[in-house]
């Protein structure tokens, strides 16, 4: 069977979980009425139906090439994307000052994770251009706004992020590109750039690239850096392309998966760029991209887990093996049963950790107030870690129950596991995630965490009268959460926390999950009660496990010499 966004999961998440009511009663978002947002999530199932998942395949077995310097796309991606822009699907939540739509986060989030179970591959493209049309709004001059914005939003052109290099991967501030100042206002950038997804296509007027760069008074490091923008035709005198710039793309990756996505190494040689932001504000102007990316990122491996589960359910369903009861077929085998219950467990889960992580962000946008910007701030890695995570785990399991049929290519299962393993890499890895939940974002001595503790706890105990077993677990889990936090939050010796930080933020994760299961299941029918039993008596206790190892330290482990390791 085809893939079906899951607009019936969003709606159910809006309403009865994750309160984006919040959000359309503020005065900000007060257009985001349940008749506009029930439009905006049907519209987008249905371009994601129609459109998108058919050129799921196409894509993995035609990839982008590049010919003769011209980067040649994926048979239909050209149009699929034009179908995108048309509908205005990569300014939803952009200013509609400059033709966005300015609606929440939480709308685009949903949207995102949607076109993402349709088809990554071209879905990674809106996404570069949604966090780029981001870092322009927040850190553009006027002028740059006005040339830029408008052609982005429509999609007539598309944004790039270039941040790597070869030498440098996660340490950005070993860069060594170069913009030297051509004093009439614009830069010559110089250096190479790699891993640059959609760097190019046939079907957009122009391309934007974000380039960071070191002007020559910038120190070493990242404090000395700074963003430009460097478009590859440079924009005429009525904002159209004009000069072909000097930039280039040398090569495209030959990667695991992600085949109709064209991933760049770029060479800018004296390309003329302008600065975004203050000279160097480049690192403050590009989080502003990454972190949008981020969540971007998370949902991008729920919309995979969704499509891998779909697809698995589809083929259990159907396919005759054993002696099973009831239709005969393998999913009436119990632990075939057990692995899509915990794709589909650990699908929702992921979602609503990434739903209400953009609830948050809506929720200081639009108040401005401090608790919710700490709220965003803590769970955006959360949501870009244990979404991707959640993603490769769903897609692994889906090949799993394919058995002998998932390892052959033709069935299309291995193509979910090779597309979604780069999620957990790219926009910062997983493990740098963790590390910046357990040091930056407790810099104030764990009150974000504490608060969303309380939260957890208060859940559990109005639950108590209705489903006290559920109940009492999440409450007692998160007790046992909130005692690792605090002896995180004591450690002085960073080494000690990072030797935790990724089992704490999946403990994290698996807590935070057990809270949206248990609302699901105060407000949800006899199927979302039984989801969440099992979430919860099955794959909530991993979070035991998982502290244990958050609280021994680095000692013992920084003990074991790289020699050791070889040996």
């Amino acid at each position: 069977m085809p893939y079906r966004a899951p607009v019936a999961d969003y709606r159910f998440l809006m309403d009865h979980v994750v309160g984006f009511k919040s959000v359309a009663d503020t005065d900000r978002f007060a257009e985001a009425t349940p008749d506009l947002t029930n439009a905006i999530l049907s519209e987008a199932g249905k371009l994601s139906d129609e459109i998108m998942a058919p050129l799921q395949r196409n894509g993995d077995l035609h990839p982008a090439v590049l010919e003769n310097g011209v980067v040649r796309t994926s048979p239909g991606f050209g149009d699929a994307f034009h179908a995108i822009a048309e509908g205005g699907w990569l300014g939803i939540s952009a200013d509609p000052e400059n033709g966005g739509m300015g609606l929440p986060m939480t709308l685009t989030t949903a949207v995102n994770d949607m076109m993402s179970g349709a088809c990554l591959s071209l879905q990674l493209n809106p996404l570069m251009s949604q966090g780029q049309i981001e870092a322009l709004e927040h850190h553009a001059s006027d002028e740059i706004k006005a040339i830029y914005l408008p052609k982005l939003i429509s999609g007539k052109w598309c944004g790039t992020m270039n941040l790597t290099e070869p030498q440098a991967g996660s340490d950005v501030g070993a860069l060594r590109s170069k913009a030297e100042p051509n004093g009439d206002g614009s830069w010559s950038v110089t250096g190479s750039k790699i891993f640059i997804s959609w760097g190019d296509n046939d079907f957009a007027e122009n391309i934007c690239h974000l380039v960071l760069a070191r002007t020559p008074d910038g120190k070493p490091g990242t404090k000395g850096i700074s963003l430009f923008m460097v478009p590859k035709f440079i924009p005429d005198a009525d904002g159209n392309p004009g000069e072909r710039n000097d930039l280039r793309v040398v090569s495209l990756e030959h990667k695991m998966g992600l085949h109709g996505s064209p991933t760049a190494v770029m060479e800018y040689s004296g390309a003329k760029g302008w600065l975004v932001g203050p000279e160097f504000g480049g690192m403050a102007a590009m989080f502003t991209m990454m972190n949008n990316a981020r969540l971007g990122v998370g949902t991008q491996g729920i919309g995979s887990a969704e499509g891998a589960l779909q697809q698995a359910l589809d083929y259990a369903s159907e396919r005759k093996q054993g002696r099973a009861d009831g239709s005969g077929a393998i999913i009436e085998h119990a632990d075939v049963r057990r692995m899509l219950a915990t794709m589909k467990a650990d699908t929702f889960a992921a979602r609503a950790i990434a739903m209400a992580c953009a609830v948050a962000i809506d929720m200081s946008t639009a108040t401005g107030d401090d608790a919710w910007k700490a709220r965003a701030a803590f769970l955006t890695p959360i949501a870009k870690s244990f979404g991707t995570d959640t993603g490769i785990r769903v897609a692994e399991l889906g090949v799993q129950v394919h058995g002998g049929m998932g390892f052959i290519e033709e069935s299309g299962a291995a193509q979910w596991s090779r597309d979604v393993r780069v999620t957990a890499i790219y926009e910062g890895t997983n493990g740098i995630q963790a590390m910046d939940l357990v040091a930056r974002k407790m810099m104030d001595g764990g009150d974000a965490a504490s608060r969303l503790l309380d939260e957890i706890e208060a859940g559990a105990e109005a639950a108590r009268p209705t489903r006290p077993v559920m109940a009492e677990a999440v409450w007692q889990a998160a007790e046992n959460l909130r005692e690792a936090t605090d002896w995180l939050v004591a450690q002085d010796n960073l080494q000690d926390r990072f030797a935790g930080a990724v089992p704490y933020l999946n403990a994290f994760a698996r807590v935070l999950g057990a809270h949206y299961h248990l609302a699901a299941a105060i407000n949800g029918d006899v199927a979302r009660v039984k989801l969440a039993r099992f979430y919860i008596k099955r794959l909530l206790p991993e979070h035991v496990g998982l502290l244990v190892h958050v609280r021994q330290g680095a000692e013992d482990l920084l003990a074991i010499t790289p020699d050791e390791l070889r040996a």
